[in-house]
């Protein structure tokens, strides 16, 4: 374990015994640590329940394509910590190192002084912290959870704020409606600041542009004041300032093409910087997101399937993200026909059935596993009796090498495998088959 993990556990004892989203326990701690948000650069704030990821990195390349030093928060991490805190470097940033983060850690532990504070409020004050030491000219920041009272919305005039797709999760937190969940990611909105929107439901664009109203924030407004799509092979980007023919990106799915829009949207719309469209297809060429639709291809545990199979990693968790995948899936199998075997584990915050039922007649069997490491993990024979009330074959398997051991369906044609429905699966997965 290294002592960076140590220092983490320690704060995780700090958590108040109610949970509440709240922005004073990190004001409090950041005013302690000399205002470090106060020292930073552009600010490019990313809130939505699917894609931040996806456009945080197509972004972020696009950006030192062009030159520029980034900063780069996001969340959860797959393998390491240190993966949420990248920071700026000519050429390309680069992962926190153990020391540094170690230092900003204990840092940040020292000020709070053994106050209430999430786990996340006081890692966010660390990269802060660290972001407000090393020169760059943009910082990228995911919120964790929702927006208005995430414990990234301490920016108060941010350069840019992106708000990517907006579907139900987190439902215990942020509502159990659509429109209540887009109000409160609406919340990372500051008056004059633009506000890019990506691809949206009626009801949350509304919600959103309810917000924005209120608030005084313009909104670039995906299908309204941009659109992207694909188009022979290409991607086509256009917006009042014109029309891109770009390369396709890089991450595999369909659902991309959306995400690709929305950067290239904020790319556009972000003030006091010019990206040329070199720089923008760079972005999309070369941008990578581990456990998003990744196929793997070499591995100690891609070693364990039948021979010649396919086998890929998706880490989203929602029924909408299931939705996506299953799009992608669907459209592999008509290109490529192989039968699907999906290998699930699933938190037991989630919603299981609502993400299985995109796959219904499409995945042949499904291999129920529990998340190794993870205590609120749904029991693999609870997860394998509802899939079966859905009408799927199922199965379970004490760990991902059996699953993939036993996902063989007809000895003359290799399956094609997906592990999905949790990032923390697809984390052990990727540390067990040593791919990051």
């Amino acid at each position: 374990m290294a002592r960076s993990d140590v220092i983490l556990e320690r704060l995780r004892g700090l958590h108040p015994k109610l949970i509440d989203l709240s922005l004073d326990r990190i004001e409090r701690l950041l005013s302690r640590l000399g205002n470090p948000e106060r020292a930073l650069p552009a600010v490019v704030h990313v809130a939505g329940t699917n894609g931040k990821g996806s456009v945080i990195a197509f972004m972020r390349t696009a950006m030192e394509a062009a030159g520029q030093l980034v900063h780069t928060y996001t969340s959860p991490h797959l393998v390491r910590f240190h993966e949420r805190i990248r920071l700026a470097k000519p050429g390309g940033g680069v992962l926190i190192d153990e020391t540094e983060l170690m230092s900003v850690l204990e840092e940040c532990e020292a000020a709070n002084d053994g106050a209430p504070i999430t786990e996340f409020e006081i890692t966010t004050a660390a990269a802060l912290v660290a972001f407000a030491r090393h020169p760059a000219d943009i910082v990228i920041l995911e919120t964790g959870l929702g927006g208005r009272l995430d414990a990234t919305n301490v920016i108060g005039q941010p350069a840019l704020c992106v708000i990517t797709s907006v579907e139900l999760d987190h439902q215990d937190f942020l509502g159990n409606t659509i429109e209540k969940i887009a109000s409160e990611k609406a919340g990372i909105l500051k008056p004059g600041v633009t506000c890019v929107l990506g691809p949206q439901n009626d009801a949350a664009r509304a919600a959103i542009e309810r917000q924005a109203a209120i608030v005084g924030a313009p909104l670039l407004i995906h299908s309204q004041d941009w659109q992207a799509f694909e188009e022979h092979g290409r991607l086509v980007f256009q917006d009042t300032s014109g029309l891109l023919d770009l390369s396709l990106p890089r991450l595999s799915g369909r659902f991309q093409i959306g995400n690709a829009g929305t950067a290239v949207a904020a790319l556009r719309a972000l003030e006091d910087f010019s990206f040329s469209e070199r720089d923008i297809e760079t972005g999309l060429m070369e941008a990578e997101w581990p456990a998003r639709l990744a196929r793997l291809t070499a591995g100690p545990l891609v070693d364990s399937a039948p021979g010649e199979a396919e086998v890929w990693l998706d880490g989203g968790h929602n029924p909408s993200a299931a939705t996506a995948v299953a799009t992608s899936m669907a459209e592999l199998e008509e290109r490529v026909p192989r039968p699907l075997v999906l290998i699930m584990g699933m938190l037991n915050s989630k919603d299981p059935v609502g993400f299985m039922k995109p796959f219904s007649g499409l995945a042949q069997k499904i291999i129920t596993v529990q998340i190794p490491g993870e205590n609120n993990t749904i029991p693999a024979l609870e997860l394998k009796s509802l899939a079966e009330a859905q009408g799927f074959n199922a199965e379970t398997a004490v760990s991902i090498d059996a699953a993939l051991e036993a996902a063989a369906l007809d000895p003359l044609v290799p399956p094609r495998i997906l592990i999905c429905g949790s990032l923390y699966l697809a984390g052990h997965v990727l540390a067990e088959n040593r791919t990051v």
